[in-house]
C-alpha cells in the first residue's frame, strides 16, 4: 500500500519478533556452506532512524527494542546486526530486515528486494545498493512469482505486507500456496499482526490446511501507547530449519515478561540507545 511507511513503527516489539527470528534464520542458512538467496516482497526502506520525528511521535521503538534490547546476548544474531548497524549508521539507527540480512549474509549469497512506495523504494537502494542486493520498483507478491524457484534453490522468502489493505488476508495465502507449488524447498517467512478483532483467524486456518506441517508462532505484548490496536506478532514458517521451534520457545518465555505490564504514552523524547 502506497500510504504506508514503516518509519513510525520500525523498532517496535512486533519488530523486534519478527526481526529476532528473521536473524537467526539467516544465521541458521549462512552456517552451512551452500550459498542461499534472500528474498522479501515488502522491503520497506531498510534502514531506519529511531530519533526521527515518525519514530518519536509514535513511541513504538521506545517501548520495543530500546526497552527490550537486553534479552539478546552479544552473540545472539539479532544482537550482531543491531550492533552492526549502530556501528555503520549511527546510535540511533535500526535495521529492517533487508539490511538483517545483508550484515548477516556472506558475500556469495544473494538478497533479492522489492518495494512498490517510491520514496521508501528510493530510501532503501542507497542503503542496500554498497550490499549488491538486487532492489526493484514493484509490487511484491508478483516479484516473489517471477524470482522462484530461485539461483541457488537454497533460501528464504520473506512477506510483510502493511495489511492496511483486507484483501491481503485472502491474497496472501494464496500467494505461499504459489510459490510453494514452485519452490517446495524454500523457506518460506509470513508475518502478521495480532488484532483484537482476530481478522487474521480465517487466513490462519487456510494456512494451516495448506501448510500442515508448517511452524506458527504468536507473542502477545502490551500496547505501544493508548489506544495503539496491535496486541501480538505472528509469525507462520513454512520448511523451518531444525532448532526453529526452540528458537520460538525462547522468544515466548521473554516476551511473556512483558504481560500486564501497562500501555505506554507517546515520547518525543530521543529513543535510548540500544545496549
Amino acid at each position: 500500500m502506497l500510504s504506508y511507511q514503516h518509519g513510525y513503527h520500525a523498532g517496535n516489539l512486533a519488530d523486534v519478533h519478527k526481526h529476532a527470528m528473521l536473524a537467526w534464520l539467516i544465521d541458521r542458512l549462512a552456517a552451512k556452506d551452500k550459498p542461499f538467496h534472500m528474498m522479501e516482497t515488502h522491503a520497506g526502506r531498510g534502514l531506519y532512524d529511531l530519533d526521527s520525528p515518525e519514530a518519536r511521535r509514535t513511541g513504538e521503538a521506545e517501548a520495543g527494542i530500546a526497552r527490550v534490547a537486553d534479552w539478546f546476548p552479544p552473540d545472539d544474531p539479532y544482537a550482531r546486526a543491531l550492533r552492526a548497524t549502530r556501528a555503520r549508521f549511527g546510535p540511533q539507527a535500526y535495521p529492517g530486515s533487508p539490511l538483517i540480512a545483508a550484515l548477516l549474509a556472506r558475500r556469495e549469497d544473494r538478497l533479492s528486494l522489492a518495494e512498490l512506495h517510491p520514496q521508501e523504494h528510493a530510501a532503501l537502494t542507497a542503503a542496500l545498493s554498497p550490499f549488491g542486493a538486487r532492489i526493484e520498483r514493484r509490487d511484491g507478491p508478483a516479484a516473489a512469482l517471477a524470482w522462484t524457484p530461485p539461483e541457488p534453490r537454497r533460501g528464504l522468502l520473506l512477506v510483510d505486507p502493511s495489511w492496511e489493505v483486507k484483501a491481503d488476508y485472502e491474497a496472501i495465502p494464496a500467494l505461499l500456496e504459489k510459490v510453494h507449488r514452485k519452490w517446495n524447498v524454500g523457506l518460506l517467512m509470513l508475518w502478521y499482526p495480532l488484532l483484537p478483532d482476530a481478522r487474521h483467524a480465517p487466513m490462519l486456518a487456510r494456512l494451516v490446511a495448506a501448510f500442515p506441517g508448517a511452524l506458527r508462532h504468536e507473542v502477545a505484548f502490551p500496547p505501544a501507547r493508548a489506544g495503539h490496536g496491535m496486541c501480538g506478532s505472528g509469525l507462520f514458517l513454512v520448511n523451518p530449519p531444525w532448532q526453529t521451534e526452540a528458537r520460538a520457545a525462547w522468544l515466548s518465555a521473554r516476551f511473556a515478561t512483558l504481560r500486564d505490564q501497562p500501555a505506554r504514552s507517546a515520547s518525543r523524547r530521543p529513543v535510548s540507545r540500544p545496549r
